[in-house]
């Protein structure tokens, strides 16, 4: 099997990891953890890619998906301070913020 292969395998892994985790968790912080494991699959991904074209577009994605990510984290952590000084919990149950 080829290294290559087995980068695409773990890359796909990664992934799935982090969509069952996302979609059967029920901690807010838990499942953005997951989906940041998800981000790291596709970068996985597209470096695999990047390395057997040989090309360098892919680098660039990465770099852009990297800093898109640490984005998010900083105001996914803002938002879930917030939402745990409004109700005490982080628990994705117990909020329904469209419902008043």
């Amino acid at each position: 099997m080829e290294l290559y292969t087995l980068f695409i395998w773990l890359a796909v892994l990664l992934f799935c990891i982090g969509g069952a985790g996302a979609i059967f968790r029920k901690n807010a912080i838990v499942i953005f953890l997951c989906i940041e494991i998800m981000l790291s699959g596709v970068n996985l991904l597209f470096l695999t890619f990047t390395r057997i074209n040989q090309s360098v577009e892919g680098v660039f994605i990465v770099m852009c998906v990297m800093a898109v990510a640490a984005a998010e984290a900083a105001v996914g952590l803002a938002i879930f301070v917030l939402m745990y000084k409004k109700s005490g919990t982080i628990n994705v149950e117990k909020f329904n913020l469209l419902k008043r």
